[in-house]
């Protein structure tokens, strides 16, 4: 099982912290790290001082890390037109020398829509499913040839679709709990298909349903990997673990209902759980980028026991 670390950066954090935080999961051993794509704090907080751009980070962090796989759980498609994402993301995947994963969605946080005015439309399915098409038509397309595309929502006339990535296909991430068009849509366009903040029953069934998308249109759905995203709060004594609870204003008497939670013990038993539901890979969702004795913590008594 892959481990990665997965932060949310609109919640207050500058990219000095986010290179911190990735450059610590880096040398203690985690597969990657990836960040939320948001520019509005959620909850009660001000998100100081300020949002940073998702990609913007990236590719700063590529040339500032060898070996972490890095990138976003998830971007949303209202954020960028598919041309520029794909642009964007290959030019990144080369600074990075073929270490960047996409992760992209619907959107959903309307707020942040209305708060820095981006159209926000009641159906996004659709304006995804295209963003997927031409995405994934740009890198493929052969050098030396023009890309097309006619939809509903975008139109390619000609296009050189270039640059392209250093990798030869880069991961695809698409995720969520809706019971059949996600699946739907990363069994034909994803490598990875992911559910975040679920309880294991939950996450068993969802990862049931991709498989079944995957067996209706031929693919084999070993060809998806089938991953998992939850809030982490591990610490050695109650004084630590309610302080890092308060930290990320999470409630103690719920917040071990579904999240990985508690004594690194308690948090290996957990994460050996989804890997026995099919979980090739976990993402520990760390709001407090500060905190890198968390990190250390993880890496020392939960990262060994997994993999």
């Amino acid at each position: 099982m892959e481990v990665c670390i997965f932060t949310e950066p609109q919640q207050g954090a500058s990219y000095e912290e986010q290179l911190a935080q990735a450059g610590a999961a880096e040398r203690l051993g985690f597969d990657g790290w990836f960040r939320s794509d948001h520019f509005l704090a959620m909850g009660a907080g001000e998100g100081l001082p300020g949002p940073t751009d998702a990609w913007t980070t990236l590719a700063g962090l590529a040339r500032e890390t060898r070996r972490i796989r890095l990138g976003t759980l998830v971007s949303s498609a209202t954020f960028r037109h598919p041309s520029i994402l794909a642009i964007q993301v290959a030019q990144v995947d080369a600074m990075s020398g073929g270490r960047v994963e996409l992760g992209l969605g619907t959107g959903w946080f309307a707020e942040e829509h209305a708060a820095y005015g981006i159209p926000f439309p009641e159906k996004r399915f659709g304006l995804l499913e295209e963003q997927l098409e031409i995405v994934t038509g740009l890198w493929s397309t052969p050098v030396g040839r023009r890309y097309d595309f006619a939809g509903e929502h975008y139109t390619l006339e000609g296009s050189p679709a270039l640059p392209k990535p250093a990798q030869p296909r880069v991961p695809i991430i698409v995720g969520g709990n809706g019971p059949r068009r996600t699946p739907a849509i990363a069994a034909r366009y994803a490598s990875e298909f992911n559910i975040g903040f679920r309880g294991e029953d939950r996450i068993a069934e969802t990862f049931e349903g991709v498989r079944r998308a995957c067996g209706e249109i031929g693919r084999d759905a070993s060809t998806l990997r089938t991953t998992v995203a939850l809030p982490t709060v591990v610490a050695t004594n109650d004084a630590d673990y309610l302080r890092r609870l308060s930290a990320i204003d999470a409630d103690p008497d719920t917040f071990a209902e579904v999240n990985v939670a508690g004594s690194p013990d308690v948090a290996t038993e957990k994460l050996l759980r989804l890997r026995d539901l099919g979980a090739d890979r976990v993402y520990l969702q760390l709001v407090d980028l500060r905190d890198l004795d968390h990190l250390e913590l993880i890496a020392a008594e939960v990262l060994p026991h997994v993999r």
